[in-house]
């Protein structure tokens, strides 16, 4: 049987990432990411669509090339159709389809989200990798969902509990800006964080039922924190930066932990993970060691370079839809939001 090579897709927001996967190995994984949003405080769909275009052809050619294979030994073209921005994902979209149809190849769509979650079983042919059994749960935390996630298969996810209002990556962004941090803000509160006292000041804490997380109501405490105190002391953030960082941070892993210890609770899953941008956070990543011997869960963290979008999670998606023949038409288009069910 000839191996299957899948290249991977990636272009659902602002970075463009094309990957090669073989039998489940990842060869290359090339991410090309775009600096000029940081000058406007968020994505701009605009100039993100833009970039993709500048980007694709060269990032494709530099994953074959870092692979060491040839065009030619490629089964199959996966590529994210959705959920994202969708000037974005037609760039990619519309050079998966040109790149499939010229070689006489299948086109696979993956769901975006779904692909995080899979990233889990990436195989960099280390000794020591280890992949989730099924049933687990992964907790999947990013700029715009944060969810509970019970993965009964590659293919059969569902989920129980998910944001009501704003997500975990949305909240530390939003609360750095108002602290005049630069876009992304989540990377800069954990750096900021290692240097403060987490308990420094206390924020609401959501009561939202079931697995629901809330943190809207946590960004708004946060606001009337810095109004107030900036009245008595003009210089307030400046001088409790740190603090500020590491206290927030601290309630947000805590809420998100909170409510997935109480759905393994519920469901008696000792299989746990954790997938998405904001699983790149060093405190909840601590978080994830620490219960794993408290509540005796097996945890499964994935590399920081699988954390935040790539094309090799979309790639074993790729894969594994490959497996079942499962392709995708000619005439699919892209998809900005995504439905309850994975």
């Amino acid at each position: 049987m000839n191996p299957v090579t899948i290249l991977g897709i990636e272009s659902s927001c602002d970075d463009t990432s094309a990957s090669i996967v073989r039998n489940g190995l990842m060869l290359s994984n090339v991410v090309a990411g775009q600096e000029v949003h940081s000058l406007y405080g968020g994505v701009v769909p605009e100039l993100a669509s833009r970039a993709h275009q500048q980007n694709i052809i060269p990032v494709v050619e530099a994953a074959i090339k870092k692979a060491g294979i040839d065009k030619s030994e490629i089964s199959a073209v996966a590529f994210t159709r959705g959920p994202g921005l969708l000037g974005s994902l037609l760039v990619g979209t519309s050079f998966a389809k040109g790149f499939a149809q010229a070689l006489g190849i299948p086109i696979i769509d993956v769901n975006h989200l779904q692909a995080h979650v899979l990233a889990h079983f990436i195989s960099q042919g280390n000794e020591n990798e280890t992949m989730p059994e099924f049933p687990f749960l992964c907790l999947l935390v990013s700029g715009g969902n944060s969810q509970i996630i019970v993965v009964h298969s590659h293919f059969d996810m569902e989920i129980i509990g998910q944001t009501i209002d704003d997500a975990a990556g949305e909240a530390f962004d939003k609360c750095a800006k108002v602290m005049g941090l630069p876009y992304p803000g989540g990377p800069h509160i954990d750096r900021l964080a290692k240097q403060g006292n987490a308990d420094a000041f206390k924020f609401n804490k959501p009561q939202i039922p079931e697995y629901n997380y809330s943190f809207s109501g946590l960004k708004t405490s946060f606001l009337y924190l810095l109004r107030d105190k900036e009245k008595e002391n003009a210089d307030f953030v400046k001088e409790n930066l740190n603090d500020l960082c590491a206290s927030i941070q601290k309630t947000v892993v805590e809420i998100l932990m909170s409510k997935l210890r109480k759905a393994a609770n519920d469901l008696n899953i000792k299989n746990v993970a954790v997938a998405g941008g904001v699983s790149a956070n060093s405190a909840l990543r601590q978080a994830f060691h620490d219960y794993a011997i408290r509540y005796e869960w097996n945890v499964f963290i994935p590399p920081v370079s699988f954390t935040t979008d790539n094309a090799a999670m979309i790639a074993i998606t790729g894969y594994f839809k490959y497996l079942k023949s499962d392709f995708c038409a000619i005439d699919e288009v892209p998809y900005a939001r995504v439905s309850q069910k994975l």
